[in-house]
Protein backbone atom coordinates (compact mmCIF):
# COMPACT_ATOMS: atom_id res chain seq x y z
CA UNK A 1 0.00 0.00 0.00
CA UNK A 2 1.33 3.49 -0.83
CA UNK A 3 1.45 6.59 2.12
CA UNK A 4 -1.80 7.00 3.20
CA UNK A 5 -3.01 9.85 1.73
CA UNK A 6 -2.41 8.53 -1.36
CA UNK A 7 -4.42 4.86 -0.62
CA UNK A 8 -7.64 5.26 -1.28
CA UNK A 9 -10.67 3.46 1.29
CA UNK A 10 -13.89 1.98 -0.61
CA UNK A 11 -16.56 1.68 2.38
CA UNK A 12 -19.83 -0.26 1.01
CA UNK A 13 -22.62 0.98 3.58
CA UNK A 14 -23.46 4.38 4.70
CA UNK A 15 -25.08 3.54 7.76
CA UNK A 16 -23.59 4.43 11.18
CA UNK A 17 -20.84 1.95 11.58
CA UNK A 18 -19.82 2.92 7.28
CA UNK A 19 -19.62 6.64 7.76
CA UNK A 20 -17.90 6.86 11.29
CA UNK A 21 -15.28 4.26 9.93
CA UNK A 22 -15.34 6.80 7.08
CA UNK A 23 -14.64 9.74 9.12
CA UNK A 24 -12.09 7.52 10.89
CA UNK A 25 -10.24 7.25 7.83
CA UNK A 26 -10.21 10.60 6.61
CA UNK A 27 -8.75 11.64 10.12
CA UNK A 28 -6.13 9.53 9.57
CA UNK A 29 -5.27 10.99 6.10
CA UNK A 30 -6.75 8.68 3.85
CA UNK A 31 -9.12 8.88 0.48
CA UNK A 32 -12.29 7.84 0.98
CA UNK A 33 -15.02 6.62 -1.03
CA UNK A 34 -18.59 5.58 -0.08
CA UNK A 35 -21.08 3.45 -1.99
CA UNK A 36 -24.24 1.99 -0.90
CA UNK A 37 -27.43 0.40 -3.37
CA UNK A 38 -28.23 3.93 -4.35
CA UNK A 39 -26.86 5.94 -7.54
CA UNK A 40 -23.90 8.13 -6.14
CA UNK A 41 -25.83 11.10 -7.29
CA UNK A 42 -28.61 9.96 -4.40
CA UNK A 43 -25.68 9.51 -1.73
CA UNK A 44 -24.09 12.95 -2.19
CA UNK A 45 -25.49 15.22 -0.08
CA UNK A 46 -25.98 12.46 3.10
CA UNK A 47 -22.14 11.95 2.70
CA UNK A 48 -21.66 15.72 1.96
CA UNK A 49 -23.25 16.06 5.08
CA UNK A 50 -22.41 13.04 7.76
CA UNK A 51 -18.55 12.50 6.25
CA UNK A 52 -17.77 15.94 4.78
CA UNK A 53 -14.07 15.08 2.88
CA UNK A 54 -15.41 11.62 1.71
CA UNK A 55 -16.80 11.06 -2.14
CA UNK A 56 -20.29 9.34 -2.85
CA UNK A 57 -19.06 6.85 -5.42
CA UNK A 58 -20.77 3.89 -7.28
CA UNK A 59 -21.03 0.79 -5.69
CA UNK A 60 -17.78 -1.09 -8.68
CA UNK A 61 -15.75 2.63 -7.84
CA UNK A 62 -15.64 2.08 -3.96
CA UNK A 63 -14.83 -1.85 -4.58
CA UNK A 64 -11.93 -0.95 -6.87
CA UNK A 65 -10.46 1.40 -3.48
CA UNK A 66 -7.35 -0.32 -2.32
CA UNK A 67 -9.07 -1.42 0.74
CA UNK A 68 -12.92 -2.32 0.43
CA UNK A 69 -14.73 -2.32 3.77
CA UNK A 70 -17.94 -4.52 4.34
CA UNK A 71 -20.29 -2.30 6.17
CA UNK A 72 -23.87 -3.61 5.27
CA UNK A 73 -26.08 -5.84 7.42
CA UNK A 74 -24.47 -9.11 6.98
CA UNK A 75 -27.77 -10.81 6.05
CA UNK A 76 -27.59 -8.41 2.70
CA UNK A 77 -24.54 -9.60 1.79
CA UNK A 78 -25.89 -11.35 -1.54
CA UNK A 79 -26.35 -8.16 -2.34
CA UNK A 80 -22.35 -7.98 -3.20
CA UNK A 81 -20.87 -8.07 -6.62
CA UNK A 82 -18.62 -10.94 -6.09
CA UNK A 83 -16.84 -9.97 -9.63
CA UNK A 84 -16.07 -6.35 -8.54
CA UNK A 85 -14.36 -7.38 -5.35
CA UNK A 86 -12.25 -10.20 -7.07
CA UNK A 87 -8.63 -9.69 -5.71
CA UNK A 88 -9.38 -6.78 -3.71
CA UNK A 89 -8.53 -6.61 0.14
CA UNK A 90 -11.98 -6.41 1.87
CA UNK A 91 -12.57 -5.75 5.29
CA UNK A 92 -15.21 -7.86 7.09
CA UNK A 93 -17.40 -5.30 9.84
CA UNK A 94 -20.13 -7.15 9.67
CA UNK A 95 -21.85 -9.17 12.16
CA UNK A 96 -24.94 -11.91 12.31
CA UNK A 97 -27.66 -10.16 14.84
CA UNK A 98 -30.29 -12.86 14.34
CA UNK A 99 -32.69 -10.80 17.30
CA UNK A 100 -32.26 -7.75 15.10
CA UNK A 101 -31.95 -8.90 11.47
CA UNK A 102 -34.08 -11.63 11.78
CA UNK A 103 -33.06 -15.90 11.70
CA UNK A 104 -30.84 -16.37 7.96
CA UNK A 105 -30.13 -19.47 7.60
CA UNK A 106 -26.88 -19.16 5.55
CA UNK A 107 -25.58 -18.77 9.18
CA UNK A 108 -27.55 -20.87 11.13
CA UNK A 109 -26.92 -23.90 9.04
CA UNK A 110 -23.01 -23.38 8.05
CA UNK A 111 -20.44 -24.56 10.66
CA UNK A 112 -17.91 -21.99 9.23
CA UNK A 113 -18.13 -18.33 10.70
CA UNK A 114 -19.99 -15.74 9.16
CA UNK A 115 -16.94 -14.21 7.19
CA UNK A 116 -16.38 -17.91 6.17
CA UNK A 117 -19.31 -17.79 4.27
CA UNK A 118 -19.25 -14.16 2.91
CA UNK A 119 -15.65 -15.59 1.93
CA UNK A 120 -17.24 -18.16 -0.07
CA UNK A 121 -19.82 -15.77 -1.78
CA UNK A 122 -17.23 -13.87 -3.09
CA UNK A 123 -15.03 -16.48 -4.23
CA UNK A 124 -11.87 -14.57 -5.30
CA UNK A 125 -11.91 -11.48 -2.48
CA UNK A 126 -9.05 -11.47 -0.03
CA UNK A 127 -11.64 -11.46 3.08
CA UNK A 128 -9.83 -10.16 6.70
CA UNK A 129 -12.43 -10.07 9.08
CA UNK A 130 -11.81 -7.33 11.58
CA UNK A 131 -13.73 -3.88 13.01
CA UNK A 132 -16.99 -5.83 13.77
CA UNK A 133 -15.61 -5.90 17.83
CA UNK A 134 -15.54 -2.30 18.42
CA UNK A 135 -19.10 0.00 18.45
CA UNK A 136 -18.93 2.81 15.97
CA UNK A 137 -18.90 5.64 18.60
CA UNK A 138 -15.99 4.20 19.93
CA UNK A 139 -14.30 3.94 16.57
CA UNK A 140 -14.15 8.07 17.26
CA UNK A 141 -13.48 7.99 20.60
CA UNK A 142 -11.12 5.11 21.75
CA UNK A 143 -8.22 5.95 19.17
CA UNK A 144 -4.80 6.48 20.63
CA UNK A 145 -1.40 7.08 19.06
CA UNK A 146 1.01 4.16 18.69
CA UNK A 147 3.34 3.44 21.99
CA UNK A 148 0.29 4.76 24.60
CA UNK A 149 -0.04 2.05 26.69
CA UNK A 150 -3.57 2.05 27.20
CA UNK A 151 -4.39 1.91 23.59
CA UNK A 152 -7.12 -0.50 22.85
CA UNK A 153 -6.58 -3.53 20.38
CA UNK A 154 -8.44 -4.92 17.51
CA UNK A 155 -8.39 -8.53 16.22
CA UNK A 156 -8.03 -9.64 12.31
CA UNK A 157 -8.09 -13.00 11.13
CA UNK A 158 -7.53 -14.05 7.35
CA UNK A 159 -5.76 -16.79 5.14
CA UNK A 160 -3.95 -13.78 3.00
CA UNK A 161 -0.71 -12.60 4.91
CA UNK A 162 -0.12 -9.64 2.70
CA UNK A 163 -4.00 -8.24 2.89
CA UNK A 164 -3.95 -8.91 6.79
CA UNK A 165 -0.52 -6.66 7.15
CA UNK A 166 -1.99 -3.96 4.73
CA UNK A 167 -5.34 -4.34 7.07
CA UNK A 168 -3.12 -3.87 10.37
CA UNK A 169 -1.27 -0.92 9.01
CA UNK A 170 -5.00 0.61 8.42
CA UNK A 171 -5.97 -0.53 12.35
CA UNK A 172 -3.21 1.38 13.45
CA UNK A 173 -3.44 4.37 10.99
CA UNK A 174 -6.79 4.65 12.48
CA UNK A 175 -5.46 4.89 16.04
CA UNK A 176 -5.46 1.25 17.24
CA UNK A 177 -3.05 -1.66 17.93
CA UNK A 178 -3.48 -4.67 15.63
CA UNK A 179 -3.71 -8.13 16.85
CA UNK A 180 -3.58 -10.81 14.61
CA UNK A 181 -5.62 -13.89 15.43
CA UNK A 182 -4.25 -16.14 12.71
CA UNK A 183 -6.98 -17.56 9.74
CA UNK A 184 -10.06 -16.42 8.59
CA UNK A 185 -11.44 -19.60 10.71
CA UNK A 186 -10.05 -18.23 14.06
CA UNK A 187 -12.43 -14.96 13.56
CA UNK A 188 -14.73 -16.94 15.35
CA UNK A 189 -13.04 -15.99 18.84
CA UNK A 190 -14.34 -12.29 18.50
CA UNK A 191 -17.68 -12.83 16.43
CA UNK A 192 -20.93 -11.83 18.97
CA UNK A 193 -21.42 -12.38 22.40
CA UNK A 194 -17.47 -13.90 22.54
CA UNK A 195 -15.41 -12.31 25.62
CA UNK A 196 -13.35 -10.97 22.60
CA UNK A 197 -16.58 -8.92 20.92
CA UNK A 198 -18.28 -7.52 24.33
CA UNK A 199 -15.15 -6.22 25.77
CA UNK A 200 -12.20 -3.32 25.37
CA UNK A 201 -9.13 -4.51 25.59
CA UNK A 202 -5.19 -3.46 24.88
CA UNK A 203 -3.42 -5.57 22.99
CA UNK A 204 -1.27 -8.01 25.58
CA UNK A 205 -5.15 -8.33 26.80
CA UNK A 206 -6.01 -9.26 23.38
CA UNK A 207 -3.14 -12.04 22.62
CA UNK A 208 -4.55 -13.67 25.87
CA UNK A 209 -7.86 -13.87 25.01
CA UNK A 210 -7.39 -15.06 21.56
CA UNK A 211 -4.68 -17.71 23.09
CA UNK A 212 -7.59 -18.83 25.55
CA UNK A 213 -10.13 -19.13 22.82
CA UNK A 214 -7.93 -20.40 19.97
CA UNK A 215 -9.42 -24.28 20.39
CA UNK A 216 -12.96 -22.93 20.45
CA UNK A 217 -12.17 -20.74 17.68
CA UNK A 218 -10.75 -23.22 15.38
CA UNK A 219 -13.53 -25.95 15.71
CA UNK A 220 -16.52 -27.16 14.25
Amino acid sequence: MSSNDETTIGILGAGRVGTALARQALKAGYQVRIATTQPAADNALLVDIVTPGALAVESSQAAASDLVVLAIPLHKYRTLNPDSLAGRIVIDAMNYWAPVDGVFDDFESDARTTSEVVEGFLQHARVVKSLNHIGYHELEEDDRPAGDETRRALALAGDDDEAKALVASFIDRLGYDAVDAGPLAAGRSFQPATEIFTGSHTANQLVALIQKARPLAVAA
